[in-house]
């Protein structure tokens, strides 16, 4: 079945039509999102906590890193298929920055309105319950905008054409 998605993927470029976006392929574009998130936020929030931060720079700080470790799981296989750093880097813009902003808009929001999230420390288990379940509802609202922007050829599906 994967086959055959990809397939008519390369059909849909020769004939100007957008490409079969399966559940499965949002998810996986998702996924490949949230590791890229995850690091970037547990990073963060590791770096703010172990320096006494405040709760909004150590969010800015894991924001940032989330968008930077994203990028940068697409950049590196974008990479690896021969392709020059400018345009592997626009790539990624383009793939993943609707992708990661939903995914940290809800993963913040929902730390933000859980009662007492924000000042839960690193040993506490609210920090790592909060932190997993935001995730998870992070996941869950952006895999239908990523299955959106690949249907209309947007998104990850701008990376699929380099992994061959």
């Amino acid at each position: 079945m994967e086959h055959a998605a990809h397939a008519h993927h390369h059909e849909g470029h020769a004939h100007h039509h957008a490409p079969a976006t399966t559940w499965s392929m949002a998810a996986q574009a998702t996924l490949h999102c949230l590791t890229g998130c995850a690091i970037g936020e547990v990073l963060g929030m590791v770096i703010g906590t172990a320096f006494g931060w405040g709760n909004l720079p150590t969010m800015i700080l894991a924001i940032v890193l989330a968008f930077f470790f994203g990028y940068s799981l697409t950049l590196r296989g974008v990479l690896k298929a021969g392709v020059d750093f400018g345009t592997a880097f626009k790539v990624a813009l383009a793939a993943d920055t609707l992708s990661i902003a939903v995914m940290e808009l809800i993963d913040n929001g929902v730390i933000l309105v859980w009662p007492s999230a924000m000042d839960a420390t690193l040993s506490d288990a609210l920090f790592w319950i909060s932190l997993v379940i935001s995730l998870v509802i992070a996941f869950v609202v952006t895999t239908p905008v990523n299955k959106w922007t690949i249907s209309r050829g947007k998104g990850h599906a701008v990376v699929h054409q380099y992994h061959h």
